[in-house]
């Protein structure tokens, strides 16, 4: 009595070669090739009389596996630099880069089902209304709007532009910088806070001309503080800073 063999099918060698890899539990990295090599040979020579296409593209893996059983046989040669040469190393990079592609193309099919479960609905809407458009009543859009209305509308509109330009600045070409004395402003800032032994930081530079000003304000008193001749304080990060003078030893 005959004995039926059902064979599973196979895209490719490679897709074999995963199979019986998945199916020993082997490290894709460290394939036992004689091993292998022997279960594949099995596989094919169950194929029998298939296509000779497909038989061909399994026989170039098998000879290809039992190449590289005789190469494991033989010693290793040695690179440029010193290392043992893998005869498995090409195969294991096409096994890998397949099983990359393999997985990918199961995404895309996942995707593609989930997208067949998308459903919409055609446009029904009859051709009658789809090209209707209001018409449009100009006396209504208009209304009590007269032509001195909207020239009062336009005087308007160019008022409101020229109160945008700064009537002083707009004159000139440049803008000339703030001379300020260095020596001085720190001579009378040395001496205000001296003076008042206490003083609030925001209500110091509310005092100040122009924001240069402000500016060497605040890089005079990092000094007075860097040279111990001030410090500050705080009750809480909203509170007012304060300027505290220290008398000098």
């Amino acid at each position: 009595m005959a004995i039926t063999v059902k064979l599973e099918a196979f895209e490719g060698p490679l897709d074999l070669l995963l199979h019986l890899i998945d199916k020993n539990k082997v490290d894709i990295y460290d394939i036992p090739i004689a091993e292998i090599t022997d279960q594949y040979l099995d596989y094919v020579r169950q194929l029998g009389g298939e296509d000779m296409n497909v038989m061909s593209e399994f026989l170039v893996m098998a000879a290809t596996l039992i190449d590289i059983k005789c190469r494991m046989l033989l010693p290793r040669e040695v690179t440029e630099e010193g290392e043992e040469e893998d005869p498995r190393a090409e195969l294991v990079e096409k096994l890998l880069e397949y099983k990359m592609y393999k997985y990918m193309s199961y995404e895309l099919k996942d995707r593609q089902i989930d997208a067949q479960r998308s459903l919409y609905k055609a446009c029904t809407m009859p051709r009658e209304i789809e090209e209707y458009s209001e018409p449009i009543d100009y006396e209504e859009l208009l209304g009590d709007m007269t032509l001195r209305r909207l020239h009062g509308i336009f005087a308007d509109m160019l008022k409101r532009q020229s109160d945008r330009i700064d009537p002083i600045r707009s004159q000139y070409g440049r803008i000339e910088k703030d001379e300020i004395n260095m020596d001085e402003k720190s001579a009378y800032i040395e001496a205000y806070v001296r003076e008042h032994k206490r003083v609030s930081f925001r209500e110091l530079l509310e005092k100040q001309n122009s924001k240069m000003e402000m500016i060497v304000t605040f890089l005079v008193i990092l000094e007075l503080i860097k040279t111990g001749q001030a410090r500050v304080e705080q009750e809480d990060i909203f509170a007012d800073i304060l300027i505290l003078y220290v008398e000098a030893a």
